[in-house]
């Protein structure tokens, strides 16, 4: 089962529709209506932080939740919670360079990262934020793989836990490949999962 954190926002209906469509297991639960515990006691196999309104410390649970599961649960953040992904391992969140609400980026990838296997070197995605991260604030671990053509943190990946996050959004019709990348991850977080049941 995927645990999907909805953190008040109309877009956590499309992220909840596009998972849906690659693994139909799937419960929401708004942010301030589950504890740490209960997530545990729910094992879900992945822990996906939608986005939200507002800054990601007001974000109800996620901080705590990528603090205390970062090593147990695969998680994966969308922009509200790749921005409590990336603040909670000590980058600072502050606002972008642009405001970008319902408008379309190009995308330069890492070529080593997990979550864009199989997608052209650039592609298209949708942005709707005036807050990102700022790429000299994140620990080296938490490794940027993927910016916008003027330096904007798009993704990060983290070395050592699987923890990923998005600054734009993957349900968007404006973000073509969407669905590979959470394809990718709900892969990854299988993966993870196999050592775990042995």
């Amino acid at each position: 089962m995927i645990l999907l954190i909805d953190n008040y926002d109309s877009f956590s209906y499309n992220l909840y529709q596009l998972i849906g469509s690659i693994d139909p297991e799937i419960r929401v639960v708004r942010n301030d209506k589950i504890t740490i515990d209960e997530i545990r006691t729910l094992k879900p196999k992945a822990l996906i932080l939608s986005p939200g309104p507002g800054r990601p410390k007001d974000a109800g649970i996620c901080e705590e939740a990528i603090r205390e599961l970062k090593g147990e649960i695969p998680i994966f953040g969308v922009c509200l919670g790749h921005q409590a992904i990336c603040e909670v391992f000590g980058g600072t969140v502050g606002y972008a360079k642009e405001l970008m609400h319902g408008k379309s980026s190009q995308v330069r990838k890492s070529p080593d990262s997990l979550l864009f296997k199989g997608l052209p070197e650039r592609f298209q995605a949708a942005r709707y934020h005036s807050l990102s991260a700022s790429a000299d604030t994140l620990p080296p671990e938490l490794k940027v793989t993927a910016i916008t053509d003027d330096g904007e943190v798009m993704a990060v990946e983290h070395s050592l836990y699987p923890v990923y996050g998005v600054q734009f959004h993957p349900e968007s019709v404006m973000t073509p490949d969407g669905k590979l990348i959470l394809e990718n991850f709900l892969e990854a977080a299988d993966a993870f999962a196999q050592p775990q049941r042995k």
